[in-house]
Parts: C-alpha cells; sequence; structure tokens
C-alpha cells in the first residue's frame, strides 16, 4: 500500500514540475533515469530517496522542505486537495500552447508574479 506521504511528496514533484514547465522525460534525463521512473515517483509508487530529493530539489529550483509543505506531521491520513494542484492539473490538459501561455500571463499578471519558463 502506498503511504500518504510519498502520494504528497509525489503530488508536489509533479506540481513544480508542471510550474517549470519540465516534462518527464527532461527531469528524468538530468537524473539519468527513465521517465517511467519520475511517473513513479509522482504517483507515490517509488518512494524517493533522500540523495534523489535533494537533487530534485536543485533541478527544479527549490528547497528540499518543499516536498513537504503541506503536509500535517504526524499523520497517516491522506493529504487534503490542493487548489493550487488542481489548476496545474487543468493547465496541463490543455492541448494549445498558446492558449496555456495566455492562462500563465493572466495568472501572473493578477499574482504580481512571473514564473520561470524554458525556453
Amino acid at each position: 500500500m502506498t503511504h500518504p506521504v510519498d502520494i504528497h511528496v509525489g503530488k508536489k514533484l509533479k506540481q513544480i514540475r508542471t510550474l517549470r514547465r519540465l516534462s518527464q522525460t527532461d527531469v528524468a534525463r538530468q537524473l539519468n533515469l527513465s521517465f517511467q521512473q519520475i511517473q513513479k515517483y509522482e504517483i507515490g509508487s517509488n518512494r524517493v530517496a533522500a540523495s534523489r530529493l535533494f537533487e530534485l530539489a536543485q533541478i527544479l529550483d527549490v528547497p528540499p522542505s518543499y516536498f513537504f509543505d503541506g503536509l500535517h506531521d504526524n499523520s497517516n491520513a491522506a493529504p487534503q486537495g490542493d487548489p493550487g494542484m488542481e489548476i496545474v492539473s487543468a493547465l496541463a490538459a490543455i492541448k494549445d500552447d498558446a492558449v496555456k501561455t495566455r492562462i500563465v500571463t493572466f495568472i501572473e499578471d493578477i499574482a504580481g508574479v512571473t514564473v520561470a519558463r524554458q525556453g
């Protein structure tokens, strides 16, 4: 059975990877892994070792603690839904890159921030 913490870490990995506009293949290449391994991390079926988590944090330009943000200590309950992740998933489902870019620009304007883009 998959542990709720592994699921949480996987969701955070998918969230930041998507926000950084990186594919599973892009991340896998930097780690010398297959994209299938990244998929397994993201769904929580494979645990991410501490050393690998550190490498992922460096690649994705976040502190290692990012992957545990929103996780409640001493709880084995499944993590609550993350509205940010719901937005990321919905955005990822849009096929038209021009539409995605317009939506991201709109969100950036509202938030007053700029998201790092892969060029």
